[in-house]
Formats: structure tokens, sequence, C-alpha cells
């Protein structure tokens, strides 16, 4: 019966009402976030770039920071060209092959940047609190290894899941009340009890947002007595400049997952979390380019030596 049924939805779609229930607004919507994707796509490209062509960007925090920027860039593919298509025409459709590919890169990308946050975090606490080890601490091959364990815990946890939510037998109606395949709306579908699904869920998302904030929380505690102790006005500034670019980062992304996964259901929930969703894969993406370099002189002289000026 099982096995039936989930051969019968793999043989069709899905229907993605997304934001159906408010069609006056999806005109506005596709418009608001082509602009935010196409942003997200410019500055992340930029960032890449940059960070590769000049010399002096082929630091641990540049290279963190190109890693969260194709992260970025990856996240935001994974679901908004598919949002603009359904927004765009009559057909809200998504394959069941596709839901299941989008479900999983949205996932694994998502507890990619959990943990990528939490490394960045550390080169900020090891650059601050023990600048005379840094080099010794940062080294090339221990970026690199802290980059790859970044993304394989994000790809391990999102096989999990993605398992355990396709293994559920499906309804006939396949309507996903969301913008995009994500594992609460497609367990609301489900016709069996999908509280363990729902634990699973729960015990996971903990893990990749409490432990991670846990550990930037310590981070920055130790951070801040160390600035606490700076004489220099310069050290101060640029150490505010750098760190607090990244605070804002990890605000922007954690806040809106919390209200997310770790928020208990409600009638009004889902709505809300259509909404909350949008602002985490659209606009804080968008956002991570211009938080690092507008105030950033590293990234100011970089684009003045591409440019041929020094």
């Amino acid at each position: 019966m099982t096995m039936a049924k989930m051969n019968n939805s793999s043989q069709g779609y899905f229907i993605l009402l997304g934001f159906s229930s408010w069609p006056h607004l999806e005109v506005v919507l596709f418009v608001v976030i082509l602009i935010f994707y196409l942003m997200t796509l410019i500055g992340n490209l930029f960032i890449i770039i940059l960070s590769y062509l000049d010399s002096h960007l082929h630091t641990p925090m540049y290279f963190f920071l190109s890693n969260l920027s194709f992260l970025d860039l990856c996240y935001t593919t994974s679901s908004i060209p598919q949002l603009l298509v359904n927004l765009w025409g009559p057909e809200k459709t998504i394959s069941y092959t596709g839901c299941m590919i989008q479900l999983y890169f949205v996932l694994a990308l998502g507890a990619t940047e959990c943990v990528l946050l939490v490394v960045m975090s550390y080169d900020r606490y090891a650059a601050v609190c023990r600048p005379l080890h840094y080099t010794a601490i940062m080294h090339p091959r221990f970026c690199h290894a802290l980059a790859v364990a970044s993304w394989v815990c994000g790809f391990t946890n999102s096989a999990l899941h993605s398992l355990f939510t396709f293994w559920v037998p499906l309804c006939g109606h396949r309507q996903v009340d969301h913008f995009f395949c994500e594992v609460p709306a497609l367990l609301q579908i489900s016709c069996i009890d999908t509280h363990a699904n729902q634990l699973t869920l729960m015990i996971t998302s903990s893990i990749f947002v409490l432990i991670p904030l846990l550990l930037i929380f310590t981070s920055y505690g130790a951070i801040a007595k160390a600035v606490l102790r700076m004489q220099s006005t310069t050290g101060l500034q640029k150490v505010f400049g750098t760190c607090g670019a990244h605070i804002m980062v990890v605000s922007l992304f954690f806040i809106p997952v919390m209200c997310i996964y770790l928020q208990p259901a409600s009638e009004n929930s889902q709505d809300q979390g259509k909404f909350i969703a949008l602002f985490y894969t659209v606009v804080t993406p968008s956002l991570n380019p211009l938080i690092y370099t507008l105030r950033n002189k590293d990234v100011r002289g970089a684009v003045k030596r591409l440019m041929g000026r020094e």
C-alpha cells in the first residue's frame, strides 16, 4: 500500500500554492523578487571574483566569505527561479523529481550555512583573541578542512531528512501550501501520522540552529572581552567593522530560521512562514554582499587595484 502510494506520487507532480491566496500581490512579488535575485547574483559573484583576483584578499576571512557567497548563490537558485516561473504564469506545478531535488538542496545549503557561520565566527575569534598565533591556527589546509566539513555536515543532514520525507506516503491532492518544497509543508499532505518526522526535524533543527548560535555567542563573548582591553582606536574600528558585519549576517539568517523551524505550529503560522521564508531565501542573500563590502576598506582597495588606480 505504502509503496503504491509512493509510486503514484513519483509519476506525477506537486502544485506549489505559494502566494495564490493573494493573487493581486503576485505581479508585485515577481518584480521585487526578481530585483533581489539579480542583486544576489551580482553581489555574490562580485565577492567571489574579487576575492579570487586580488592576492591581498587571499586570507581565511575572504576564503570563508567566498564560500558563503557561493552558498548564497546556490541557495537562492535552488528555489527562486521556480518561484518566479510560478508567479508569472498560471501553472504552479513542479515535478516529483524536481521537488525532491529542490528539497534536498534547500535543506543541504541551509544547514551548511548554519555551520559555515560558526566557522566564520571562529576565524574572527582567532584573529582578535589570538593575533600572534592567527597565521598558525588558520592555516590554509585547516581552513579548507573547515569549509569541507561545513558542506559535508549540511549535505549529510539533508540526505537524512529528504529520505524520511519522501518515504512518507502522500495524499492524492498533492497541493503543497508553500512556494518551494519544504519538509513541514510536505508532511502536511501525508496520509499517515508524521509525529516521528516532525520530532526528527525539531531535533536536527535544534542541533543545526541552537548549537551554532551558542558557539557564535561564545566566540563573540570572548571577542567582546578582548575588545574591552584594547587601547588602539584603529584596532577597535577594524574589529567592529569585520565582526559587526558578521553579527548582522548571523542575525538576518538565524532569526527567520528560528521563527520557521523552532516555533510551535499555529493557524496563522503557515502564511506567516511563507513571508518569513521569503525573507531568508530572497532578501538575506542579497544583503550579505552589501553588509560585508560597503564599509570595508580591504574591498575598496581591491576594487581600486583591479581598476588600475593603484
